[in-house]
């Protein structure tokens, strides 16, 4: 009789799983379909001399991902149009599966951070040890990413994810934002953990430089898809030039804005925005000419180790350019600390957070426009996997477990 066997049936969303299928006859075709409600996928496998499909040794016949992949049910999943509901494995003539793929891990407890005018989600391991700390950076979508700081307490870490802009009772727009507000979020973590450090995506890769350079407490930072130059705020407005067109400095230290690499808006992009085109949002960045040095972080004065992580292929914004000039400042000044600059070549904008969860969007919305992301799906997937393993590898050994 055949049957399906999925290790770990229920665990967190950044877990690998086995999923193997028995009881078949040698080369018989199934047909296994994961599904979400609202995201599907499915793979079509021959089971092996001895009756048996695992998806950890075989590659599909056909299907939405090719060559073998443990996950590659997970990641190439593209969109149903219809709403979310429970993840089911099921293998057609065999039978179903649930899964518990769990946002945030057993023995985590949330608390909510609203102390001395901060907004933020801390997750900590359920316990009476002192753990490292890492403060969690969102990009220029705002909010605070509670998905990755849940999930880094799974790996032994206390992981505020702290809001800056975009949430209710910080800022609405990426204008002006002091820093002395990301010293108090450090105070706030030493408070609670062991050594701190910072991670951020896309724009939060930027500002995790910059408070790593300004802060010496913050003894680790890692920057995805970041930028080693701060750059341009995001003004105020309900279309795409307006937040573009205004000038206005994205950080402030001391109650001085600091200098920025302004915004390029070239006929092409200009022509994509009228015409309902997707944006690749890089035509915004124009490097020609150079990048002013004092716009460049002064990554040189961060007290402890950095990790760059970028996509060769990111449509937002060139990251693997603007993250190129903190690795040279890094290289130029000796920086004592451990430091490293990884590049996906293929990869695309959203290789940042956990892994496991679906790359098939390559184009996303953004305001009146759409945007387009690059990369290839399963490259912007191994990314993203190899990306999450090594900030928690890198912060392991950073900051101690």
């Amino acid at each position: 009789m055949a049957d399906i066997l999925v290790n770990p049936q229920s665990a967190p969303l950044d877990a690998e799983l086995s999923i193997v299928v028995t009881g078949l006859t040698p080369d018989q075709a199934v047909t296994i379909r994961l599904t979400t409600g609202d995201w599907a996928a499915e793979a079509v496998f021959a089971a092996d001399e001895r009756g048996v499909v695992d998806v950890t040794r075989h590659a599909p016949l056909e299907g939405s991902y090719q060559g073998v992949d443990p996950m590659g049910l997970f990641w190439s999943a593209e969109r149903t149009g219809d709403e979310p509901g429970p993840t089911l494995l099921e293998v057609a003539g065999v039978g179903k599966v649930e899964l518990d793929r769990r946002t945030v891990p057993r023995g985590v407890r949330r608390t909510e951070v609203r102390d001395n005018g901060l907004v933020g989600v801390l997750f900590e391991p359920d316990d009476d040890d002192t753990h490292p700390g890492v403060v969690v950076l969102s990009g220029s979508e705002g909010g605070s990413h509670e998905l990755d700081a849940a999930l880094l307490a799974g790996h032994g870490f206390a992981a505020l994810a702290l809001a800056y802009f975009g949430a209710a009772g910080v800022p609405d727009d990426l204008v002006d934002i002091p820093l002395e507000y990301f010293g108090a979020g450090i105070e706030h973590l030493k408070g609670r953990a062991g050594e701190v450090g910072v991670i951020g995506r896309s724009r939060g890769g930027e500002l995790a430089l910059l408070v790593g350079a300004t802060f010496p407490q913050v003894r680790a930072v890692v920057s995805v898809v970041g930028s080693g130059v701060v750059t341009q705020g995001i003004a105020p407005g309900r279309r795409l030039l307006q937040k573009l067109d205004g000038e206005a400095a994205s950080w402030t230290w001391q109650g001085r804005p600091l200098p920025y690499l302004p915004y390029s808006l070239p006929d092409e992009l200009r022509a994509r925005v009228v015409n309902g085109d997707p944006v690749p949002l890089g035509l915004a960045f124009d490097l020609t000419d150079g990048i002013p040095e004092e716009t460049e972080i002064p990554v040189e004065r961060i007290n402890g180790g950095v990790l760059l992580l970028s996509s060769g292929r990111d449509a937002s914004w060139p990251c693997v350019e603007l993250s190129e000039v903190a690795e040279r400042r890094l290289a130029a000044h000796d920086h004592p600390f451990r430091y490293e600059h990884v590049v996906y070549p293929e990869a695309g904008h959203l290789i940042a957070g956990p892994p496991h969860r679906p790359t098939t969007d390559l184009v996303i919305p953004g305001p009146d426009v759409p945007f387009l992301v690059g990369g290839a799906p399963a490259a912007t997937a191994a990314a993203r996997a190899d990306a999450w393993r090594r900030a928690i590898e890198f912060f392991s050994e950073q900051l101690g477990t």
